[in-house]
């Protein structure tokens, strides 16, 4: 997806940041955007865990059959 973008684009995109939001708000928006990928990230290996143990708990119900 981001394969192709160079330097002038990156240089363009950081400008652009700077332009919209401000040298000084853009440290919060990358923390802000860092915690929620951490939240994301915890939520959904826990879904896995939460996914693993039901079938777990399935499998050996069927082999008591």
């Amino acid at each position: 997806m981001l394969r192709n973008i160079g330097i002038p684009e990156l240089i363009l995109l950081i400008f652009l940041l700077v332009l919209l939001f401000g040298a000084r708000r853009i440290p919060d928006i990358a923390e802000n955007l860092g915690k929620a990928l951490q939240k994301f990230k915890k939520a959904s290996s826990e879904s896995d865990d939460e996914d693993t143990k039901e079938e777990k708990e399935k499998s050996k119900t069927d082999d008591k059959k």
